[in-house]
């Protein structure tokens, strides 16, 4: 009996563990170009404002977190990232939706993908904001922004 709930709970242990990997993974959307920033970056965000996600705000964090790179020492860039950078972005009518369906999804508003270079390959990840909106009632509208946003990336990275 003990080898029988022995394995019971291995086999439970097992299948809870991989769960909780596989939902990790796909919070969030990566594609990576083998292409520097300075051509991915303009690609995706010329690509977003055809989809009419207008980007608000491109913070450059590499930049600025290269002003503690003395302060932090061994603790900065540990993984040697040549850029980091941000596209802040919203769809007025996207965000009109939600606000009709749910407004505390708004939270999401406005939406932002993250990039990163290291050694000239470019990787774009963004939250899939239909995970943090699985029991909103404004999940189907942010299912369709997912979509639209994922379709952006992809076309932009096109080619690169």
């Amino acid at each position: 009996m003990n080898k029988k709930f022995i394995t019971y709970l291995y086999a439970l242990i097992t299948m809870i563990v991989c769960t909780n990997v596989y939902s990790a993974e796909s919070n969030i959307y990566k594609q990576t170009a083998g292409a520097p920033m300075d051509k991915v970056y303009p690609a995706v965000y010329a690509s977003l404002e055809k989809a009419r996600f207008f980007v608000v705000f491109e913070p450059q964090i590499s930049k600025n977190l290269q002003h503690f790179a003395e302060k932090w020492g061994d603790n900065h860039n540990r993984n040697k990232l040549d850029s980091i950078r941000s596209m802040v972005f919203c769809h007025a009518w996207y965000a009109n939706e939600v606000s009709n369906k749910d407004p505390d999804m708004l939270a999401l508003c406005p939406l932002r993908i993250g990039l990163y270079e290291k050694q000239g390959r470019t990787t774009v990840v963004f939250s899939r904001p239909s995970v943090i909106a699985a029991n909103s009632p404004a999940l189907g509208v942010l299912q369709e922004v997912e979509a639209d946003i994922i379709a952006a990336i992809k076309q932009g990275m096109k080619g690169l």
